[in-house]
């Protein structure tokens, strides 16, 4: 393990070209910060991580900043720090606290077809942000929308893509005949990420990537979370093939909401342009991964069923967490995200930074007036919870 925080510059690791560091959220977070940022102190043990509550906001910011240097990384932090030992070590406990609250949630993984079978039929009385939106929806609410869900969005397939060599065959073909559309076609100008940062610039936000983090709360963060825990163990091939399963199957009855909602909110073009594209897109890339990604894959490892099943399961879990958390804050008059956009801050740099920092930031709510009482329930995916959106 290593015993030292990586340097801001090393002969291997360059600047990287990431947003900035977010503020801290608690132990867990700050403490990964520091070690980003090169300062001294240890990492936090055992203990502190198998305290942590698995769905709050220290450990899933902890989690989304560990997982990021896998992606675009940092500003101001090195390359070489996505292999710093510690990181790594301390992000595995924080796995294994997630993963173990996930599987007790979703208990006994059922036959993946039932859980497919169980998203085909959207109910009368269907909720979800989608449904929300279409009903009641402002524009200030579809700019939330669009900032919790830039997470993910702005690197929309990247996850999904560490899958691909651990399939073959039939599977391997059939994911990347997905994937293929997700990339634009060979096209960088339909490529979703850069449809998702049109619509964000249409909406009169920042499309930069990570800009927003310091406003998404935990349920948005756990959503995005779970592609890159899936994604980064080949352990957990089968879950991930899940949740792209999953996200496919539902996402064109809501994308088709979306679109509605924001042209009723009178947005651009640009804006309902990347929903659009998902409405037809997506309702052929269900039947493609059902019949040429998960039907060759169980023919080929039929032992994968159980996890394949428990990442679909997992995925409806967080997603209709993510959609009750953000409903319900709606309902309430009240904002569903963390700051308020024109206050989005990152972390100062260290010569900047006070010498006593306040323990809530100004522009940063207090945990526990983001997610009071709203936890993923455990209900499973065949449940009436199913007629929500993925949104």
């Amino acid at each position: 393990m290593t015993t030292t925080a990586p340097s801001p510059r090393t002969e291997r690791g360059r600047q990287a070209g990431g947003p900035e560091l977010p503020p801290p959220r608690g132990e867990l977070s700050e403490a990964v910060i520091d070690r980003l940022r090169g300062r001294a102190g240890a990492l936090p043990g055992d203990r502190v991580a198998e305290a942590a509550d698995p769905y709050g906001e220290d450990l899933q910011l902890a989690l989304h900043l560990g997982y990021e240097l896998h992606y675009r990384g940092f500003a101001g932090v090195p390359d070489d720090a996505e292999w710093d030992l510690g990181l790594l070590g301390l992000r595995a406990r924080l796995e294994a606290r997630f993963e173990a609250a996930l599987r007790a949630a979703c208990g006994r993984s059922p036959d993946p077809a039932e859980v497919f079978d169980s998203l085909l039929t959207e109910h009368d009385d269907g909720r979800g942000v989608s449904h929300y939106l279409v009903r009641h929806g402002t524009l200030e609410q579809l700019r939330e929308h669009a900032v919790l869900r830039s997470v993910y969005q702005l690197r929309e397939a990247d996850p999904h893509l560490w899958v691909v060599p651990r399939l073959q065959g039939r599977a391997k073909a059939g994911m990347m005949t997905v994937q293929y559309d997700e990339y634009g076609c060979g096209r960088a100008e339909r490529m979703h990420a850069r449809l998702y940062a049109e619509l964000l610039t249409d909406l009169g936000l920042d499309p930069a990537y990570g800009h927003y983090l310091p406003a998404v709360g935990a349920p948005a963060l756990a959503t995005a979370n779970l592609m890159s825990l899936f994604g980064l163990h080949r352990s957990r091939r089968g879950a991930l093939v899940g949740h792209f399963a999953v996200l496919e199957i539902t996402s064109s009855p809501a994308a088709s909401r979306l679109v509605a909602a924001l042209r009723r909110a009178g947005a651009g073009e640009a804006a309902v342009r990347f929903y659009d594209e998902h409405v037809e897109a997506d309702a052929v890339h269900e039947q493609l991964v059902r019949h040429e990604v998960v039907t060759p894959l169980l023919a080929e490892e039929p032992d994968l069923a159980a996890d394949l099943a428990f990442g679909a399961d997992a995925t409806v879990l967080l997603e209709d967490w993510f959609a009750d958390s953000v409903t319900r804050a709606w309902e309430s008059g009240a904002t569903a995200l963390r700051a308020r956009l024109d206050d989005v801050r990152p972390e100062a740099p260290p010569d900047e930074q006070p010498d006593v920092r306040p323990e809530a930031p100004p522009d940063v709510r207090p945990e526990p007036d983001v997610q009071p009482d709203v936890r993923p329930t455990g209900q499973r995916a065949g449940s009436p919870a199913a007629g929500r959106d993925r949104s």
